[in-house]
């Protein structure tokens, strides 16, 4: 597949991360507000503005743009332009102290492995921006596995950070062939397990799996996390689960994210970013796409 094919199936798969990115944050506030919304898919007004999850998906997306690999220097330094340029854009604590170590010129591996008294990250913040990743490089579910990690560790050097990349990577490969091969959900989540390391993330993977798909958002959400704590193991099962579920329509998924609160940015930006790839472009509603604020594609 040639370096244009792989960049158009990148880009699409980023619309989905940055229209879910997008659509998920316009749904924080207080939750006896915001529940009737959802539950009466009340469409918010726009525009939408995206979060750090699409910021991230972005320097991800410009390095394989540029280099056609995950060069994880370069990686590293767009990461931090576009945290210097845009420091509101809802990072987390962590993600704040690691970005501006970046800045500074402090050495990535350095920064990302002092975090949480050296552990590095098991934090969702890999897993939320690697989508387009998996997209590119479809087709070659070894070099997914290992360019996922590459650009997790850049931010992510403990394992269960590393594992949530690496799955929602082979999610949205997957998804790449699912117009043509029509697998499973269960399928799916095969793919996924076979790929993904031992460990928490995988633990709930396999939970996820055994989680019917007829059942309500909010009941899968309770069981398996929806990014209350903002860690791999507890916000990449239940996405993999919610785009499992809807592998048809990127509308639905996102209504059926959403509907699990929690982090649901980064919950939806997952899901937007595996669904576009199955269900394709003319799946991503055109009102949806206005509405999300342009993208500003290089640092």
């Amino acid at each position: 597949m040639d370096a244009t094919a792989r960049m158009a199936r990148a880009l699409l798969s980023l619309d989905g991360v940055s229209v879910g990115d997008a659509f998920g944050e316009r749904f924080f506030g207080p939750h006896e507000l915001v529940q009737p919304w959802v539950e009466q898919r009340v469409v918010p007004r726009a525009p939408w503005a995206y979060t750090d999850d699409t910021e991230m998906a972005l320097s991800v997306v410009q390095v394989l743009e540029d280099h056609g690999h995950v060069d994880q220097d370069v990686l590293a330094s767009h990461f931090a332009k576009r945290y210097r340029r845009d420091k509101n854009r809802g990072y987390g604590g962590t993600a704040h102290d690691i970005l501006w170590k970046l800045g500074l010129g402090l050495p990535w591996r350095e920064v990302s492995a002092e975090v949480f008294e050296g552990q590095g990250s098991m934090g969702n913040g890999a897993a939320m921006r690697v989508a387009p990743l998996g997209a590119y490089f479809a087709g070659d579910l070894t070099r997914v596995v290992s360019e996922a990690r590459a650009s997790a560790e850049v931010t992510h050097l403990h394992p269960e950070g590393q594992a949530g990349a690496i799955a929602i990577a082979v999610a949205a490969a997957w998804a790449c062939q699912w117009p043509e091969a029509r697998g499973s959900a269960m399928e799916l989540f095969d793919t996924v397990l076979d790929c993904t390391p031992a460990g928490a993330t995988r633990q709930g993977l396999e939970k996820a799996r055994a989680w019917p798909l007829d059942t309500n958002p909010s009941s899968a959400a309770r069981t398996l996390g929806s990014g209350q704590k903002v860690l791999s193991e507890d916000t990449v099962p239940f996405a993999v689960w919610c785009a499992a579920r809807h592998l048809d329509s990127f509308e639905e998924a996102l209504w059926c994210t959403v509907a699990g609160f929690g982090d649901r940015d980064t919950t939806c930006a997952i899901v937007g970013g595996i669904v576009a790839m199955s269900a394709g472009r003319a799946s991503l509603p055109a009102p949806w796409l206005a509405a999300r604020e342009p993208l500003r594609r290089r640092v």
